[in-house]
C-alpha cells in the first residue's frame, strides 16, 4: 500500500511533528479512520500547510444517497502528488476510500445507471477511461485510445460517450524537415504560438464521440474533424465545457473557432450543438460576441442554460446567466437586472430552478433562478466562499472554504441557507492549529466611496503589542478578494508568522457591482493605487500595528502593484515582494499571448500616438517608469514558464533594483508557471517568502 512515510521522514527531520505522524486520513482501504497528527505548535508552518489534503470534483450518485469526491494528497519529499476517489454516505454513516494506487485517479463520476464510476488513470501509460465498482472493486479499462483522454462524459441513455483527445493537424520543424531528425527549434508564421506555460506542438484539443460499451468503445466520431481549433478551451476548460442533452441525442461544447492573431485579440466563444442523428453542427450563440461557455441542459430537455460574457475582447465583462428554448433558439438573459457575476450553473430535477455561485461584497454565495418568476434569491449568507453547487434530493451538496479552513463538502437546505459537513478531511490538524480571527472593515477611499477589506490577525493576537503588517494586493487585475483558501498566499500562514495582513477590495474587482470593477481599465497607477495607500495607512493607524514594520506584497498584477507602490508610497513600507508582476508595460504588450488582455487593459498598443487611454498608460502606469524614486528593500520572484507574464519582466525589475543599489534578491523557478505548483517548489518559496519579511520587518 502506498504512504506517506518519505514526507513524514521529511517532517520528522525538520520537527514539525512531535512524533511520527499521520495523514488526517489514515492510508487504510476502505474504511475512514481519523488519526490526528501532533503537533509541536498551533502555529502553521509551510510544511504543515502542504500536508492538508486538498478536496477535488464531488458529484452526487443518481440515487441521491452518497457523494463521490477525490483529495489530492502531496509527498513533500517525492515532490509529487497522490489522488484518490472516496464515497461519503448523504445519510450517515463511514466514508469509503475507493481507490489507493501510485497513480492519480482524475475526472471520477457516476455512470448514468449508478452501477460503476468512471474515471481516468494514466496506470497503463497513457490516461485511459477505467471502471470501477462503487465498492472500489473489478477496476477495467474502458478506453484504448492512441495518446489516451484528458475528459469524458457518459451519454444519459449510456449508447454513447464523448471525450476530449489531442490530434495533430499542423507540421513542427520534424515534419517540414526530416533529414534534420536532431534540429531543435520551433517555426511559427503567426502569433498565439504559446499559451499560458506550453509552446504551440501542432496538436488541438478536440471533442469525440465513441459507441459505449462495457467492453470499450468504438465507432469513434471527432466532432471538429480538420478543424484548427481547440474545445474545450484551452489552458483550463474541461468538461464542464461539454454537455449531452437528456436524450443522448445532441452534444454541446465550447469553441472559439479563430486561430493566431485572431484568437490572440478575442474572446468570443461559441456554443455549439452538434446533432447525432443529422451530423450537423449548430452556433446556439452565432452573434453574441463575447465569452460564451459551459452549457448545461434542463432536465427535461426543453432548455439550456450557459454563462454568457457580453463584449469580444474583455474578459473580465460581468458573467451572465442566458437561457434558450431548444424548439425556437430564443436567447433570453436572466441576470439583466443583476449586478453581479454567476457562476457554476446546475438545473434543479424538474427543470424549474437554476442554482449557481456568486460573489457578493467579497464572499461567494449560492444563489438560485426561478425561470418561471425570472427572479434571482441568495440563498447563502457567511463569511465563506461556496465553490460548487448541486442538488442532492430535497438538499444541495456544496463546497465551501474560507480564509481559516481549505475546502470541504456541504449539505446546504434551500430553505434556510444553512449548511452542515459532510467530509472533514482536514479536521484533525485543523483542531490543533490555532487561527487567526478575520474580520471585515469598511473604509472610506479618497474619492468617498466605501471599500470592503479584510484583516487577518496573528493566533493569540495581544493588543497590548505592536505588531508588523502587511498589505496584500491581489492579481486579476478583476479577482475578488474573496474568503479564498490559498497553498501560497495563505493569510493564516502570514498571521501564524506575527504579521497582521489588509486585503483590500480596492477598485477593479467584482462583487460590488459592475461599475466599480471596471473602473480599473486604462487606470492602472489611478484610483485603485489611492486605495491601496488608504487601506494600509488606515491599518497603520490602529495602536497595535508598528507603522515603521509594513510591507507590500502581491502577485500578477498584485506584483505590478508592488512595483508601482514602490515608486509613490513616500516610505510608507519597508519592504516588497513581488511575484510574475508587471514591470514594463511596453515590453509586457510585445511578449504576453492573449492580446485581448493588455488591448483591453491598457487602452491598446504602445505604437497607437492617437489612442490617449493607451498613451496615458504607458505613460504614467508603468512601474518602470518610477524606478527612479525606488528606495526599499525587493524580493522579486517568478517563474521561468510563465508565458501571461514572461520572467523578463522580474529579471527587468530586480535588476533595476540592484544597479541601484537597492539591497534585492529574485527567486525564479525554470519549471514553474505563473503558480507554484510542486510540492518543494511551494514550500521554498514559503521560506524564502518569510525569510524575507522576516530580515526588514522583525527587529533582531
Amino acid at each position: 500500500m502506498r504512504t506517506l512515510l518519505t514526507a513524514i521522514l521529511l517532517f520528522t527531520a525538520t520537527s514539525i511533528w512531535a512524533e511520527q505522524p499521520q495523514t488526517a486520513i489514515q492510508q487504510v482501504k476502505k474504511n475512514y479512520v481519523p488519526v490526528t497528527p501532533r503537533l509541536n505548535s498551533d502555529l502553521m508552518t509551510p510544511e504543515v500547510l502542504w500536508s492538508f489534503g486538498r478536496i477535488g470534483s464531488a458529484q452526487v450518485s443518481p440515487d441521491g444517497k452518497k457523494v463521490l469526491y477525490d483529495v489530492t494528497w502531496f509527498n513533500i519529499a517525492e515532490n509529487k502528488s497522490y489522488k484518490d476517489l472516496y464515497l461519503a454516505s448523504l445519510e450517515g454513516g463511514p466514508t469509503v476510500r475507493i481507490t489507493d494506487t501510485p497513480e492519480k485517479e482524475s475526472e471520477a463520476v457516476w455512470r448514468p445507471d449508478g452501477k460503476k464510476i468512471g474515471y481516468i488513470s494514466t496506470i497503463t501509460g497513457e490516461p485511459q477511461l477505467w471502471e470501477i465498482n462503487p465498492d472500489g472493486t473489478s477496476p477495467k479499462q474502458i478506453s484504448t485510445t492512441k495518446d489516451g483522454i484528458s475528459g469524458f462524459k457518459y451519454a444519459p441513455d449510456l449508447k454513447h460517450l464523448a471525450y476530449i483527445a489531442n490530434v495533430k493537424l499542423d507540421q513542427d520543424v520534424h515534419d517540414k524537415y526530416p533529414d534534420l531528425p536532431l534540429a531543435n527549434a520551433r517555426l511559427y508564421d503567426d502569433i498565439m504560438y504559446r499559451h499560458w506555460d506550453s509552446w504551440s506542438d501542432g496538436t488541438y484539443q478536440h471533442v469525440f464521440i465513441a459507441t459505449y460499451g462495457e467492453t470499450g468503445l468504438t465507432n469513434h466520431k471527432d466532432l471538429l474533424q480538420g478543424e484548427k481549433f481547440d474545445s474545450p478551451l484551452k489552458p483550463f476548460g474541461g468538461t464542464e465545457q461539454i454537455c449531452w442533452s437528456p436524450d443522448g441525442k445532441t452534444v454541446a461544447y465550447t469553441c472559439k473557432k479563430k486561430s493566431g492573431k485572431e484568437y490572440a485579440v478575442s474572446t468570443n466563444s461559441d456554443i455549439y450543438l452538434y446533432s447525432l442523428g443529422s451530423g450537423n453542427t449548430a452556433n446556439l450563440t452565432d452573434g453574441m460576441m463575447g465569452y460564451d461557455q459551459n452549457p448545461t441542459f434542463s432536465p427535461d430537455g426543453k432548455k439550456i442554460a450557459w454563462e454568457s460574457m457580453e463584449r469580444d475582447g474583455y474578459e473580465a465583462d460581468k458573467v451572465r446567466l442566458f437561457v434558450a428554448e431548444l424548439s425556437t433558439r430564443k436567447r433570453v438573459d436572466y441576470s439583466a437586472g443583476f449586478d453581479q457575476n454567476v457562476q457554476g450553473l446546475t438545473w434543479s430535477a424538474d427543470s424549474k430552478t437554476i442554482w449557481f455561485i456568486s460573489d457578493i461584497r467579497a464572499t461567494d454565495e449560492i444563489f438560485k433562478l426561478d425561470i418561471a418568476t425570472k427572479k434571482m434569491a441568495r440563498v447563502t449568507d457567511g463569511v465563506h466562499n461556496y465553490q460548487s453547487v448541486a442538488p442532492a434530493g430535497d438538499l444541495l451538496l456544496a463546497s465551501k472554504v474560507s480564509m481559516s479552513q481549505p475546502a470541504e463538502l456541504y449539505l446546504v437546505d434551500p430553505k434556510t441557507g444553512t449548511d452542515k459537513p459532510v467530509t472533514a478531511v482536514n479536521k484533525a490538524i485543523l483542531d490543533q492549529l490555532a487561527i487567526g480571527k478575520v474580520e471585515s472593515r469598511w473604509i472610506t477611499t479618497t474619492d468617498q466611496k466605501k471599500m470592503l477589506a479584510w484583516v487577518i490577525y496573528p493566533p493569540h493576537f495581544d493588543p497590548a503589542k505592536k505588531y508588523p503588517a502587511l498589505l496584500f494586493c491581489e492579481g486579476g487585475p478583476q479577482n475578488t478578494v474573496s474568503q479564498f483558501w490559498s497553498y501560497r498566499w495563505n493569510f493564516q500562514m502570514m498571521a501564524a508568522k506575527g504579521y497582521i495582513i489588509i486585503a483590500p477590495n480596492r477598485r477593479g474587482l467584482p462583487g460590488f457591482g459592475q461599475a466599480w470593477n471596471e473602473q480599473i481599465s486604462g487606470d492602472y497607477g489611478g484610483q485603485n493605487m489611492k486605495d491601496y495607500l488608504t487601506a494600509i495607512d488606515t491599518l497603520a493607524a490602529e495602536p497595535y500595528v508598528d507603522k515603521n514594520r509594513l510591507g507590500a506584497v502581491g502577485a500578477s498584477y498584485g506584483g505590478y502593484s508592488v512595483y508601482y507602490l514602490a515608486g509613490i508610497h513616500q516610505g510608507r513600507f519597508k519592504t516588497f515582494i513581488s511575484h510574475s508582476g508587471i514591470f514594463n508595460m511596453e515590453a509586457l504588450y510585445s511578449t504576453t499571448e492573449e492580446m485581448w488582455f493588455v488591448n483591453w487593459d491598457n487602452g491598446g498598443s504602445y505604437w497607437d500616438t492617437k489612442n490617449s487611454i493607451a498613451q496615458n498608460t504607458y505613460k504614467n502606469f508603468s512601474p518602470h517608469k518610477l524606478v527612479q524614486n525606488w528606495d526599499t528593500p525587493m524580493l522579486v520572484i517568478h517563474g521561468e514558464k510563465d508565458f501571461r507574464i514572461p520572467y523578463t519582466q522580474g529579471m527587468g525589475a530586480f535588476n533595476s533594483a540592484r544597479l541601484k543599489n537597492i539591497p534585492a534578491e529574485i527567486l525564479l523557478f525554470p519549471e514553474e508557471n505563473h503558480w507554484i505548483l510542486q510540492a518543494q517548489n511551494g514550500i521554498l518559496w514559503q521560506r524564502v517568502f518569510f525569510g524575507w519579511l522576516d530580515r526588514w520587518l522583525k527587529p533582531l
